[in-house]
């Protein structure tokens, strides 16, 4: 699945003139809530979730290194 910005921000953006890394960094697009967990757990955690109606989406994962990559774009 791909995460699909709200149309909220999707306006933000446009009447703003922001950028991707500008809507990322200022409103998380969206995004109201991240759950990390070990990469061994991540299905079972993800089942447990959408077995109470919440809808998952696999972000990213977390490296030892700095900083921060974004991969793909928003739609």
């Amino acid at each position: 699945k791909a995460w699909n910005m709200p149309p909220v921000f999707k306006w933000l953006a446009r009447s703003g003139g922001l950028d991707q890394a500008e809507m990322l960094k200022t409103f998380n697009a969206g995004i109201g809530m991240v759950v990390v967990a070990k990469p061994e757990r991540a299905g079972h955690i993800a089942d447990l979730l959408a077995g109470e109606g919440e809808t998952v989406f696999r972000l990213g994962h977390v490296t030892g290194q700095p900083g921060m990559d974004y991969l793909g774009a928003l739609r």
